[in-house]
């Protein structure tokens, strides 16, 4: 295999060959594949797409690129992922929920990409944990635990792990095709018997209109129900942030708070049963998406799901009292600012992408790759859509390592932010369903 034809061909709008992209896949998984030429591949999908059959070819390579994880376990297992979002935490809400139902979610996630926060970032806010296990130590936890948060080891899917931090650092990340090779990639070589996923749309989502998201959820549910899952997409809104925290710990802040019920996100909470109502009813354990929904409330307001987050964390090598200690266990940066509303009024529209970059630049993401993430640094307490805010009521309060960087997040916050004299209609959580 050429690397350099398959990328010629690419910039002449010609499709490769299954065999050339099987091959490419591989090359990206043992390193014949270099950098410069993978950074070359993504630019090349952006501009010039693979369309619907090229699109499943890449995700079967990457897929098979590495192991295969195959399960003997007494109910189904299920999962879902997030296509990306600006406080979207809603990963370590919804597995150990379905978890709690009866579910077995081996989810492997992601890292921070672009302006969205990463899973796997948000996790490692929890000192000691370790998202870093090889398949037979997934297994493991799968049949004392029932749920993990993990990343993909090098066994699996590694064309995807190489070609994901390439397409954060050269500005390729915004691509149907490569969204949906990585996703399911991933996804499909955990032996999943059903998958719900979450399609976001707005200012602070990789894909910012409805057709643009609708696209997305069309492109991702046929591909993986061609490979043989059970898929359904839900688009849900971004126009704002999910959480009123962006950042890692302070998004782990506001998971525990919703878990114990000491400050419940209604938002959070809401989506997590959507999703894990869709779950459940994929993995035959509810009626239907509604039943799935009110199993997946039980969970939360029983305490069910914050034991099983417990036993998680305690398994990955976290605190074993984290869900009774979590305010002394989390990492807390040593400036905190508030910051002034520009004007009074109700706010009418906010920038996620511009709050995510901010909490980059705070430290909470990376701008290149192989960044240190700092997981104290982000925002709290940000206003939303709808809110009414004064002089005298901050939109955010921003956690910094210091005082230059906390005065630079007050500016980007401030411009982040649209006012008006009247309070809009507040978007609705949930736009459409794909199945």
């Amino acid at each position: 295999m050429d690397a350099r034809a398959v990328i010629a061909r690419l910039r002449q709008g010609k499709m490769p060959s299954a065999a050339e992209l099987d091959a490419f896949a591989k090359g990206l998984a043992t390193g014949a594949v270099t950098d410069a030429q993978a950074g070359a591949f993504a630019m090349a999908v952006c501009l010039r797409g693979l369309g619907e059959a090229g699109r499943v070819a890449l995700t079967r390579a990457m897929r098979d690129s590495g192991t295969l994880l195959a399960w003997d376990l007494p109910g189904p297992v299920i999962d879902k992922h997030s296509t990306g979002g600006v406080g979207d935490c809603i990963s370590l809400l919804l597995a150990p929920a379905l978890a709690a139902c009866g579910a077995y979610v081996p989810m492997i996630s992601g890292r921070g990409l672009g302006h969205t926060g990463g899973t796997l970032d948000k996790l490692e806010a929890i000192p000691g944990l370790r998202v870093a296990l090889t398949p037979d130590q997934l297994r493991a936890q799968m049949e004392t635990t029932r749920c993990a948060i993990v990343s993909a080891s090098a066994e699996i899917a590694p064309a995807d792990r190489r070609l994901y931090a390439i397409r954060d650092v050269t500005g390729t990340v915004d691509s149907i095709d490569l969204i949906t090779a990585s996703i399911l990639s991933k996804k499909l070589a955990a032996g999943l018997e059903g998958l719900v996923l979450d399609v976001k749309v707005g200012s602070g989502a990789f894909m910012k209109t409805m057709a643009e998201a609708e696209a997305l959820a069309r492109a991702l549910v046929s591909t993986a129900q061609g490979a043989g899952c059970m898929t359904t997409a839900l688009i849900t809104d971004m126009s704002q942030p999910l959480a009123t925290a962006a950042g890692n710990a302070l998004e782990v802040i506001e998971v525990m708070e919703t878990l114990t019920g000491t400050s419940v996100n209604a938002a959070l909470w809401e989506l997590t049963a959507a999703l894990g109502g869709e779950a459940l009813a994929l993995g035959g354990l509810a009626a239907d998406a509604d039943d799935g929904a009110a199993r997946i409330e039980q969970a939360l307001e029983s305490g069910h799901a914050a034991e099983y987050f417990g036993r998680m964390v305690a398994a990955q090598g976290g605190p074993a009292d984290f869900v009774e200690r979590w305010p002394d266990r989390l990492p807390s940066a040593p400036v905190l600012r508030e910051v002034p509303a520009p004007r009074a009024g109700f706010v009418v529209t906010v920038d996620g992408t511009a709050l995510g970059q901010a909490v980059v630049h705070l430290g909470g993401g990376r701008l290149r790759d192989g960044d240190r993430v700092n997981p104290s640094v982000g925002l709290s307490d940000m206003a939303g859509i709808g809110e009414e805010v004064s002089r005298d009521l901050p939109l955010a309060m921003v956690h910094a390592a210091t005082e230059a960087d906390a005065e630079a997040a007050v500016r980007a916050v401030q411009a982040a932010y649209g006012f008006g004299d009247r309070a809009p209609d507040e978007p609705p959580l949930v736009h459409g369903r794909i199945a």
